[in-house]
């Protein structure tokens, strides 16, 4: 929104240039699964040039689904050691629909680059709001961490479209928020208006550590490296994205343009006399028969046009791979051959690149859902917590070998029964110590 950054560079801020911003449409409209000056060109035909629409097989938006699933499902589990502050935070994500909302904004960040999470209060209590990358403006930032940073939605209100601003500036070692709202007008000039009732223009936080959280997926920008925002997963894939629907819209139209002919003579499509009625030679609607006007055409021709299926399949499972490594899920995932998917073991057992790339990427999510639990946790009077972070590893490998290993372990005096607790169980480090505590009470009685 040009408006904005004329607002924020109005404060004193410099903000990152907008052909950045100009990238991240690119990659949404890749995510959309159409891009107007690649899937729409024209054709000619030798007598004048004529539109065409290319298919698309959607790839982009499946790449960012998986990436999505991997990381943020529905094993997804956060712990706080204080129970009355682990079962408040339970039901504030609860009640924001965290499991569903957290999961598509992960969806969109990979496709766009960069999210946020925001924490704040509204009628109902502790809130968090779902930020993508075009709503992001990144104030101050050192050292490739965003410090400062600014988020804009827009609303309608009555009919009329709002630009709300959300600031969260660092002042005298606390974080103040400062909220601002716009009237948004026909010729998309901004007119600052009277915030709802019950949002303060500005407070203190009265914390050092932001209520914010971004994320990104864990590669470096190479499009610019000085950026604090990230970049698209498939950034350096569109190429190959091209290349998926320059196939696979070939492909569509070999079928299309190969199918059968029947060549009838004029002669034999005239209408047919009898008492029943006047009836047709042949159906309008069967499409396989043409009429030809050519004399020398004296009977029925069948034209059966050769398909060139494999060398289209053998393009796509090519380019399907690439795609498939270059975004960091390993060679072979989008490969559907034998209706077969590779086990969590075979992960393991194969050192397969996703193993490595999930690992990396959950260095980032775990931090992110790490300190908006901290947040929400601040926000409800609970501190000093501790905070876990579990993700689904039986993605990358079996859960019963986790626990079969760490019982040996145990047996062998390898690790205690509290690391036990925590590997098998999922556990905190003082969940896992009070619930030995307990074993030991009930075996003394």
């Amino acid at each position: 929104m040009e408006a904005i950054r004329k607002y924020l560079k109005s404060m004193g801020y410099s903000l990152i240039g907008p052909e950045y911003y100009s990238q991240i449409h690119e990659w949404l409209k890749w995510y959309s699964g159409k891009v107007p000056s690649f899937h729409e060109y024209s054709q000619f035909n030798g007598k004048k040039s004529v539109k065409r629409s290319r298919c698309s097989l959607g790839m982009s938006k499946k790449v960012c689904e998986d990436w999505a699933d991997l990381l943020l499902n529905e094993k997804t589990d956060i712990r706080v050691s204080n129970e009355e502050a682990d079962e408040f935070l339970k039901e504030v994500l609860e009640r924001n629909n965290f499991r569903v909302r957290s999961n598509r904004l992960l969806e969109i960040t990979y496709a766009m680059g960069t999210g946020a999470f925001v924490e704040y209060y509204d009628d109902k209590g502790v809130a968090i709001d779902y930020i993508r990358a075009d709503m992001i403006y990144p104030l101050s930032w050192d050292n490739g961490e965003i410090t400062e940073c600014a988020f804009a939605s827009e609303k309608v209100m009555g009919g009329s479209r709002y630009i709300y601003l959300n600031m969260h500036i660092k002042e005298n070692g606390c974080y103040k928020i400062i909220n601002r709202l716009f009237l948004r007008k026909k010729n998309g000039q901004l007119e600052e208006t009277e915030l709802p009732d019950g949002v303060a223009a500005e407070f203190s936080s009265g914390s050092e550590k932001p209520l914010y959280q971004i994320i990104t997926p864990n590669i470096v920008n190479n499009f610019d490296p000085d950026n604090p925002m990230g970049i698209s997963i498939f950034a350096n894939s569109l190429d190959i994205l091209q290349g998926i629907d320059l196939v696979y819209d070939s492909y569509q139209n070999e079928f299309r343009l190969g199918k059968k002919r029947i060549l009838i003579p004029a002669g034999m499509a005239h209408i047919h006399r009898d008492d029943t009625g006047i009836t047709p030679i042949f159906d309008d609607n069967d499409t396989e028969f043409y009429v030809m006007h050519d004399k020398s055409l004296g009977e029925l021709k069948e034209i059966n046009m050769e398909l060139r299926a494999d060398p289209h399949e053998k393009a796509l499972k090519k380019n399907l791979d690439l795609l498939s490594a270059k975004c960091g899920l390993g060679s072979g995932r989008y490969s559907y051959e034998k209706g077969r998917v590779k086990t969590a073991t075979e992960v393991i057992s194969d050192k397969d690149e996703l193993y490595q790339s999930i690992r990396k990427n959950e260095i980032i999510i775990r931090r992110a859902l790490t300190e908006l639990a901290d947040r929400v946790c601040f926000l409800g009077g609970f501190e000093n917590s501790e905070i876990s972070t579990y993700f689904d590893d039986s993605i990358i490998e079996d859960t019963a070998t986790i626990a079969e290993r760490a019982m040996k372990e145990l047996e062998h005096g390898i690790i205690d029964k509290i690391e036990y607790f925590v590997k098998v169980y999922n556990l905190t480090e003082n969940q896992a110590l009070d619930l030995v505590e307990k074993m030991k009470s009930r075996e003394a009685v």
